[in-house]
């Protein structure tokens, strides 16, 4: 197991677990192998397609890019980033929930290289792969008449916020104490909207906006064409 992660001890005492480089080399190659075969089974005519890759390709390095400007960071984990939701959110919105949910998973599996977090494998499972992953549900909205984007980042956003309450308060509901709850359900509950429930509400506001709206339908047909 350490061949391919590194035991390192937090400044609160806790030991999580940072990929090594083999760890990495392993994760990029799963993230790959993950996006050409979701390309593959869900593609048009289940052939596959090198568009629907790149546009796939291009949002998750515009969500990892944005991922890095956090405009509010949280002390226990968590930021309000610079749009890094919607752009993942995006997959689904163009070519469907299968995408979607396949580009997220990837997503959840690079975050996972760059800014790791990890204590046990179940906090892993739901922190990084189930919450991320969450974000690919905007697909259910793809076809739909009105305001499909924004139905589709807010269910994307739900997901991810439902499994973000989980882990908080099953993996960190010890620390509700230390932020004056009783509860370490309500002190999840708090926590988590707090930074992912104000990046949603911006971006929506953003997403109501008729040049924005236009131009996100732009970018569809494009990337449907």
């Amino acid at each position: 197991m350490s061949f391919f992660v590194t035991p390192v001890v937090d400044e609160w005492g806790d030991t999580t677990y940072v990929p090594t480089a083999a760890g990495l080399t392993i994760l990029i190659v799963i993230i790959i192998a993950v996006l050409l075969l979701g390309v593959w089974i869900f593609g048009k005519n289940r052939q596959f397609s090198a568009k629907q890759l790149a546009f796939t390709a291009l949002a998750i390095a515009l969500a990892t890019a944005t991922s890095f400007i956090k405009v509010i960071h949280m002390p226990m984990g968590g930021s309000v980033t610079f749009f890094s939701m919607l752009f993942i959110a995006l997959v689904g919105y163009w070519y469907g929930p299968g995408p979607g949910l396949t580009a997220a998973f990837a997503y959840g599996i690079l975050q996972m290289t760059i800014d790791p977090y990890i204590l046990s494998f179940p906090q892993m499972l739901v922190d990084y792969v189930f919450a991320f992953t969450a974000l690919g549900l905007s697909g259910i909205f793809t076809n739909a008449k009105r305001a499909g984007l924004i139905k589709g980042y807010l269910l994307a956003v739900f997901g991810r916020y439902v499994f973000a309450v989980v882990s908080g308060w099953v993996f960190f509901g010890i620390y509700a104490g230390d932020y004056g709850f009783k509860s370490g359900l309500i002190y999840s509950l708090v926590y988590n909207i707090a930074y992912i429930g104000i990046e949603a509400a911006v971006t929506v506001l953003i997403l109501f906006l008729p040049p924005v709206r236009n131009a996100m339908e732009y970018v569809k047909r494009l990337a449907k064409s």
